[in-house]
């Protein structure tokens, strides 16, 4: 079996008339083109070229395997054009906390990506759970919190949290003075979907026989329970400082804070779609930063 590489040699030589100026062009050196065109000879036992005076020529064998050979080498430029198109074009499936989604579709983050690769959509795998990208639940994630496995990225910005409460509740209630009154408090917080995140172990950790007035598996959620005033709740300061009805009573909290990045698995991470958002994030990690941080 012959190298199809090969082929370009002999269409080199054919196209320049000798494996001098064959080698220009390919910009290698004469010897490569001459074992490679010899190489090729010897597969298909075959004379291709012939050495004359005035350069090289073509055999009649040569000739006639010619145009099959063009159309080999015409089929792998269409080949290498379509794989590019592919590569560049697309899903490219997008894992972060909701809350982050809205943020970075209303700030237009997501307009300004689909107009410098218009070949690649972004569809968003919304979870406040860490999707796995290592079994290909999503291709890129943006979180905040600890990083595990054959995962690269880079930092964005902190994910800051502090403890919130509706002005109602601190009109009935009052506020806490300190993390130790969390004790006393009604709590809002994740539920046992959660368990491992950063704020249910703190929690735990801080206030293990507080009362808890309501359980929730989303940050949107926590949210929502602490303006309805059924208790106060960590949140991230983007979302409590943006809420009018809310008020920051206590924080931020430094063991709650945690870097934002942009995460790939090593396996995925150079892929065309992947690297594209990559250098698009970095392009635009200014304004990235008001909307994970607020």
């Amino acid at each position: 079996m012959f190298n199809w590489d090969d082929l370009r040699y002999l269409l080199a030589v054919a196209e320049n008339g000798s494996t001098l100026s064959a080698a220009r062009a390919l910009r290698i050196n004469q010897s490569t083109v001459q074992r490679r065109l010899s190489g090729l000879e010897t597969a298909l036992g075959l004379r291709l070229v012939e050495r004359l005076p005035s350069g090289y020529r073509l055999t009649p064998a040569g000739s006639e395997i010619l145009p099959a050979a063009q159309a080999v080498a015409a089929a792998v430029e269409t080949f290498k054009r379509q794989a590019a198109e592919a590569a560049h074009s697309g899903t490219l499936r997008l894992t972060c906390p909701e809350p982050i989604a809205i943020r970075l579709v209303h700030a237009g983050f997501v307009d300004r990506f689909h107009e410098r690769h218009p070949g690649i959509r972004i569809e968003f795998v919304l979870a406040d759970r860490y999707i796995d990208l290592a079994k290909g639940e999503a291709d890129i994630a943006l979180r905040s919190g600890d990083t595990e496995g054959d995962m690269i990225g880079r930092k964005l910005a902190d994910s800051i949290w502090a403890i919130y409460a509706s002005l109602d509740y601190v009109d009935r209630n009052g506020a806490p003075q300190s993390i130790v009154d969390l004790k006393t408090r009604p709590l809002i917080a994740f539920d046992e979907s959660l368990a491992n995140h950063r704020l249910s172990l703190w929690l735990k950790e801080v206030a293990p026989d507080a009362h808890y007035a309501a359980r929730a598996n989303s940050v949107l959620a926590l949210v929502s329970s602490t303006k309805a005033g059924v208790g106060i709740a960590a949140l991230p300061i983007a979302l409590g400082d943006a809420e009018p009805d809310l008020i920051r009573v206590l924080g931020p909290i430094p063991e709650l804070t945690r870097a934002w990045r942009v995460l790939a698995h090593s396996d995925a991470r150079h892929l065309p779609r992947v690297a594209a958002f990559f250098n698009f994030v970095a392009s635009e990690k200014d304004a990235l930063g008001p909307i994970l941080t607020g």
